[in-house]
């Protein structure tokens, strides 16, 4: 049996185009930036961080940077997410390290 795929086309307003702009910057960022302080974590001290620690630390993230408040919490956790998934291919040797969006 084959795969079977659905296309959608959203046909969004202004405003709506501005708040799914926002909710991609502000998940780019996020990734991008637990992408590196798991790097770093890493290459000092060799442990390891994963979704509990990140969200954790995703709290004060929001506090220091107040536009990440501007979109929806769910976007962002699932951004974290995928990140642990990306990570956890990488040690199964079925991907790649991840790397910045």
């Amino acid at each position: 049996m084959g795969n079977k795929a659905d296309k959608l086309r959203i046909y969004a307003n202004n405003e709506q185009s501005a708040f799914l702009a926002k909710c991609f910057g502000c998940s780019r960022f996020v990734y991008n930036y637990f992408l590196r302080v798991t790097t770093d974590v890493d290459a000092e001290s060799k442990k390891s961080l994963r979704y509990k620690e990140w969200a954790k630390l995703l709290i004060s993230l929001k506090s220091e940077f107040e536009w990440l408040k501007e979109v929806n919490s769910q976007s962002l956790q699932q951004t974290l997410k995928d990140l642990e998934s990306a990570f956890t291919r990488f040690f199964k040797k079925l991907g790649e390290l991840p790397n910045n969006n």
